[in-house]
């Protein structure tokens, strides 16, 4: 307390809520117009929603001594602003705590808000005032910035308005492998004239100093970058290239099957069963999931699949090479057979190639300046975000190996995956496993279920009322990003049990009731 200038002379606890009973410590009786002593004039209550005590919300009731000037007659209050900002419902300590919970926690403002027993509008509009003053308005969030990335971002999910934001990251972290990527600014609209008069209004000094500029394919950024920044090396990230040739394997899996079949796929379609199935690394495909794939390209009808996925696949071996001479040529070779000899009837792989042809030097920077990707650490499908193994092809020849088509690429002793010890975690699975949300919903639908309980007789009731509203909020589950690799954190988690635990453990053993 003794940052907010409030001292606590009192404490009740309730089964919903923590009261606090303070004062202010500064006595302020002095007048700010005459400097003549006030007398004081009774007291008043303020109460502001404080930093939670565990899960239980905390109010402070800050007791307040208005003054009347002896002199003047001007009349105010004790001096809070310490303690909160003028008119506000939450302290300073209680805003700091749920713009911490917002970014670090990733918790929603439906939670923040319950945790401080205050209104959504009321905790939605603290944490953007707090990120505004801490985050947004401080002088030296641009120092030391020699790497941005800039994307576009969908915020706005209406007809009316524009949609789009351009979001400006700081990935010289990344680069220097010194921490995690940080958000410099979020400008309103996708376009060149936005983001070059984001770069205008930056000092000449700090735009000088930037070297690399990460972005995806839109010439818009690029166009904006050579017109502000040229000095700067612009590179084309990982994510977005792969993400050209994801969508190019699409589009041509969607075209084979509506002139093969005349429609929309099905499920009882070969093509759009494995539609999932292309975007996934040999390394994690099941016995299953090959015998689909084989059996698909066993069919003549759908070698243009086979040769676009063999593209898609060569691309991410590229990406993968830890060797990044040998990726860039890997990549090189790539772009060069994709760009001239394709046959008339791969248009999805011509149109690749005249992308890929047009921005070759942005793509290939990547190579020389590891880490300057918007996207995660190793490229991925935006369908999946798994790593996948390619065979070795080329656009002329569409059949390939069956044993070199599944040899894992984790087999290779120089492999290595970007993945977080001890438990080799992917960084997809991670992202989920460092949010609460999925716990949370589960359990505010159980509690919704269950809330018409007035008279509660015994813990059997309770568990039964708990397992029926799980029953009910398991009819919305889905399954998590990340998911295939759960079976490997398992086993994981398995070996790191054993290597700690010293003696043998036994799970089968009878329990005994004390």
């Amino acid at each position: 307390m003794d940052e907010l200038g409030l001292e606590v002379v009192g404490q009740r606890l309730e089964p919903d809520r923590a009261v606090l009973a303070c004062r202010v410590v500064d006595s302020d009786q002095w007048c700010r117009r005459c400097g003549c002593e006030g007398a004081a004039r009774d007291t008043v209550t303020r109460r502001l929603a404080h930093e939670p005590f565990g899960w239980r919300p905390t109010v402070l009731e800050v007791t307040v001594r208005p003054y009347r000037c002896t002199g003047c007659g001007h009349v105010w209050r004790q001096d809070t602003s310490l303690a909160a900002e003028p008119r506000a419902r939450l302290s300073r300590r209680g805003l700091r705590w749920a713009l911490e919970a917002l970014v670090v926690g990733h918790l929603t403002v439906a939670r923040i808000a319950e945790g401080l027993a205050v209104s959504w509008n009321t905790a939605n509009s603290g944490v953007l005032a707090e990120g505004k003053r801490v985050l947004i308005e401080d002088p030296h969030r641009f120092d030391g910035v020699k790497v941005i990335g800039v994307d576009e971002h969908v915020w706005r999910h209406t007809r009316r308005g524009d949609k789009y934001v351009t979001v400006i990251i700081d990935l010289t972290s990344i680069r220097d492998g010194t921490g995690p990527a940080r958000l410099l600014d979020m400008i309103a609209g996708r376009s060149k004239q936005a983001f070059k008069a984001w770069l205008a209004g930056r000092p000449e000094a700090w735009r000088q100093g930037l070297e690399v500029v990460a972005m995806d394919g839109f010439t818009g950024f690029k166009t904006a970058t050579t017109e502000e920044l040229p000095q700067a090396v612009t590179v084309m990230d990982p994510f977005h290239v792969a993400r050209l040739a994801g969508d190019a394997l699409d589009r041509c899996r969607r075209r084979v099957q509506q002139d093969l079949h005349g429609h929309r796929g099905r499920t009882s379609d070969p093509l759009y069963r494995a539609r999932r199935t292309l975007h996934t690394g040999a390394d994690l495909l099941t016995d299953k999931q090959k015998q689909r794939i084989e059996a698909l390209f066993a069919t003549q009808e759908h070698v243009e699949v086979e040769v676009t996925w063999a593209i898609y696949h060569a691309m991410i071996a590229a990406y993968r090479e830890p060797d990044r001479a040998r990726g860039r040529q890997l990549m090189e070779n790539l772009i060069t057979s994709v760009s001239r000899g394709v046959p008339a009837a791969l248009t999805e792989v011509i149109t690749l190639g005249r992308t890929l042809t047009k921005r070759a030097a942005d793509v290939l920077a990547y190579f020389d300046r590891l880490g300057t990707s918007n996207g995660p650490p190793r490229p991925s499908t935006a369908a999946s975000n798994t790593y996948a193994a390619a065979p070795s092809v080329s656009a002329t020849s569409p059949t390939t190996s069956p044993d070199h088509s599944w040899r894992p690429a984790a087999s290779d002793p120089n492999y290595t995956l970007d993945c977080e010890e001890p438990l080799n975690v992917s960084p997809t699975l991670a992202r989920t496993l460092r949010s609460t949300n999925s716990i949370e919903s589960m359990i505010s639908i159980a509690r919704t279920h269950s809330m018409n309980v007035k008279n509660w007789q015994n813990g059997n009731m309770a568990l039964r009322w708990c397992a029926a509203g799980m029953l009910e909020a398991s009819k919305q589950f889905r399954r998590v990003n990340g998911h295939l690799h759960l079976p490997g954190i398992r086993a994981a988690l398995d070996a790191y049990v054993a290597a700690e635990t010293v003696g043998t453990v036994r799970h089968d053993e009878p329990v005994i009731a004390a």
